[in-house]
């Protein structure tokens, strides 16, 4: 076919950067537009043939039928989650496609910095140093080897974070809603209940994907069956912690420390600069005050390598879209909603419909 045309939202300038790299490949027209998609922007779109998304990009049913309007063969996200499209409004109408892995080991060695950095005070004493303090007084931390680390969600990340932490001597207890019990065998993990993983843990490390199953999967309950000096790691997804729930144990200190890579409500802050403007999110603000929680606007996955991975399997993607009639990371309402985003016809087409 004639030149793919695909108008990529959301663009920063490293986005630009490692896509044009990865572009001289394929020779796609790209249009980089900075407003993030969604019903209001959708429109922009138009005389394009995909689109390429990102994680605060959203697609509802408004959205999907201006783009299908517009001439929207193909939804190409440039990530691994899809909680923010409606799978049933695109559903025969808009494929999508998504960046099932690009660097696991980006998002859990980011996991093991949040981790070693609120554990270790290390942020705490970064700023006193600057200060010209060299106090230790409150900065006791306490050793990893030996504690139990447990990891919510045991796909290519969280099995890779569970070898990091390993390396500390911690034990792993492991939770998935599909155990790989072959894997837990040969690395001495040990799958166990949910409950059973918040009440033994020392440090409890988010790895799943968010769906209406998982939404919320940390919540006041699993909350207060948790040790008191705990310490939550969130580099899935946000809502995969109920936050004002966690801000409640945080203000009694029924729990340790938390660090956030996500946030829930993250859409209307992250990747943007609020440093000159308050923070009018009042649960994001008391977040931001507590010594012992650590936010970063979702910079897990922000490595060269991960970059580079995930421009290459994108234009891949549209290339097997439009010039191989084939899409082997294919999201679908008749599958992606069910079976966390397995292609439902992928040994035959490569493609769900």
């Amino acid at each position: 076919m004639s030149e793919v045309r695909i108008a990529f939202f959301d663009a920063k300038p490293y986005d630009k950067k490692s896509f044009d790299k990865a572009n001289e490949k394929f020779g796609f027209a790209i249009t980089y537009l900075e407003a993030r998609l969604d019903a209001r922007s959708a429109e922009l779109a138009h005389g394009a043939d995909a689109v390429c998304a990102f994680v605060n990009d959203r697609v509802d049913a408004e959205a999907a039928a201006i783009l299908e309007h517009g001439g929207i063969k193909l939804v190409a996200l440039r990530c691994a989650g899809y909680n923010n499209i409606d799978l049933k409004a695109v559903w025969q109408k808009i494929h999508v496609v998504r960046v099932p892995a690009y660097s696991p080991y980006a998002v859990a060695e980011h996991a093991a910095a949040l981790l070693l950095t609120l554990t270790r005070h290390i942020h705490q004493a970064y700023n006193r140093v600057r200060e010209g303090n060299f106090l230790l007084n409150g900065l006791i931390g306490r050793d990893l080897h030996d504690k139990y680390i447990g990891i919510v969600g045991t796909g290519k990340i969280g099995k890779i974070a569970s070898a990091i932490f390993r390396g500390f001597g911690m034990r792993v207890l492991a939770y998935d809603k599909f155990p790989d019990e072959a894997w837990a065998k040969n690395t001495g993990a040990v799958y166990v209940p949910l409950e059973e993983l918040c009440e033994k843990s020392d440090v409890i490390s988010l790895h799943s994907p968010l769906t209406p199953e998982t939404r919320h999967l940390i919540n006041e309950r699993l909350l207060s069956l948790m040790k008191h000096d705990v310490v939550i790691i969130n580099t899935g997804r946000g809502a995969l912690i109920d936050t004002k729930a966690l801000v409640t144990a945080l203000k009694k200190g029924h729990i340790g420390g938390a660090g956030l890579d996500v946030y829930e409500e993250e859409e209307g802050y992250f990747f943007e600069d609020w440093s000159a403007v308050a923070i009018k999110d009042d649960v994001l603000a008391r977040l931001l005050t507590f010594p012992n929680v650590i936010i970063t606007g979702h910079q897990a996955f922000f490595t060269s390598e991960a970059l580079g991975a995930i421009a290459d399997t994108t234009l891949a993607n549209i290339k097997g879209y439009f010039e191989q009639n084939a899409l082997p990371n294919e999201i679908c309402y008749q599958c992606g909603g069910k079976e966390g985003g397995q292609s439902c016809a992928k040994e035959k087409s490569g493609r769900c419909w």
